[in-house]
């Protein structure tokens, strides 16, 4: 008999929620196959199984809320008695004899385990969603995108409603109008509990300034080819932006510092933060040591830190230790926002949509592509001045990237 156990869940974590079971007891087990899916406050974990033979027990079920080692299944091995008395090799006989899912998944593409158990619970066929995934795979979210896009469209009165998931979905009908209530998975709990603090506990204040964006562009477009032949990554904005970042906070190191108690601690380092937006919430991966790095490596990590969070295989590590955070709302199209601190950071660069638009240049007006950039910060560390001087030096550094190589 094998326990399996919430595994190092990693720092400041001490429990997570029973998301998924892939399992039912009297399945058959192999050596690492995924029994479950753990939710933190952070990332989604699946639980491996450790041993093989037969899932004789589910103790955490779905929606329990399990600690640090915590006993999530018991497995017994073949042909040994099960808690009820019966042959565990008898049950999988039976269940053997079932007839099968008639639509199962194919098997070339290895989908999300959570995603073919949802898709199994709604009789939903695989073709006829389009994984988000590595190489198309159908992650859990995909499905669940689904399942709220044929709630979402109007459905006439001979169409079968079967498909919404009772344990899923609870509709609240009043006259004419229909309400659906979902749990709050722990990810958004801790996002929205992790806004509010930083709304509650910072001094937060927000400055704004506008940056041409014609130079970066132009380098870019110049660039762009020589720069994914010899790199194997393309050249986005995202790297201009994350090294003008770490040469602002070199020259006002208030911006990369945070309170611990009655101390302020100044980083000597930038740890940035790069937000991703995922079908289930805002994450924030951190480029560890990103004064260090070259545009390619800037590029390749946050390539490979968006896939993983995409995904869902984000670690504990990939989203711990972050000094400075830049949020691209621009992706979405938004052309002015105020970002929320990602405390106890005390500054967050919001990047937003680049917009042509006429200005003026010497007496005359010209049309330039511009963007808008904001900078929160903790008017507890920064003031006024630090936080002006910062957003100008990214300004700077943007309008004339040539100025990062004479480190000016």
């Amino acid at each position: 008999m094998t326990e399996i156990r919430v595994p190092t869940l990693g720092e400041s974590v001490t429990e997570a929620t029973v998301a998924t079971w892939f399992k039912s007891p009297g399945d058959t087990i192999a050596m690492d196959e995924m029994l479950c899916e753990l939710e933190t406050d952070k990332v989604t974990v699946e639980v491996p199984a450790t041993a093989e033979g037969v899932l004789s027990k589910i103790i955490a079920k779905e929606g329990d809320t399990v600690g640090l080692d915590a006993i999530l299944a018991i497995i017994s091995e073949k042909g040994k008695e099960s808690s009820k008395g019966i042959k565990v090799e008898e049950k999988v006989n039976i269940s053997d004899q079932e007839p099968k899912d008639q639509h199962a998944i194919p098997a070339d593409i290895e989908h999300a385990p959570s995603a073919r158990k949802l898709m199994k619970e709604n009789v939903i066929d695989a073709s006829s969603i389009s994984g988000t995934g590595r190489d198309g795979r159908i992650m859990k979210e995909d499905v669940q995108a689904n399942l709220s896009t044929s709630i979402a469209e109007p459905k006439s009165p001979n169409q079968s409603q079967t498909n919404i998931p009772s344990s899923k979905v609870d509709p609240v009908i009043v006259g004419e109008q229909q309400q659906e209530r979902i749990k709050m998975t722990r990810l958004r709990q801790t996002i929205a509990k992790r806004l509010k603090e930083a709304q509650n506990t910072a001094a937060m204040l927000t400055t704004y300034n506008e940056v041409d964006m014609s130079s970066v562009m132009e380098i870019r477009n110049k660039y762009k080819i020589d720069f994914e032949k010899k790199h194997s990554v393309k050249l986005g904005f995202m790297s201009f932006f994350v090294k003008a970042c770490c040469h602002a906070l070199y020259e006002v190191p208030e911006v990369n510092a945070q309170i611990e108690g009655d101390e302020l601690v100044f980083n000597k380092f930038v740890n940035m933060g790069v937000a991703v937006g995922t079908p289930t919430g805002l994450v924030v991966p951190i480029l560890k040591h990103a004064e260090k790095m070259g545009f390619a490596k800037v590029e390749k990590s946050i390539s490979a830190l968006g896939q993983k969070a995409r995904d869902g295989k984000l670690s504990m590590a990939d989203m711990q230790g972050g000094t400075f955070t830049i949020s691209n709302g621009g992706v979405y199209g938004s052309l002015m926002s105020s970002p929320i601190l990602n405390y106890p950071q005390s500054g967050i660069l919001g990047m937003h949509k680049i917009q042509e638009r006429p200005i003026a240049i010497k007496g005359e007006v010209v049309i330039k592509p511009m963007m808008y950039l904001a900078l929160s910060y903790d008017h507890r560390i920064v003031d006024g001045k630090g936080a002006v001087t910062f957003l100008v030096r990214v300004k700077d550094t943007l309008e004339d990237p040539h100025r990062l190589l004479m480190d000016i």
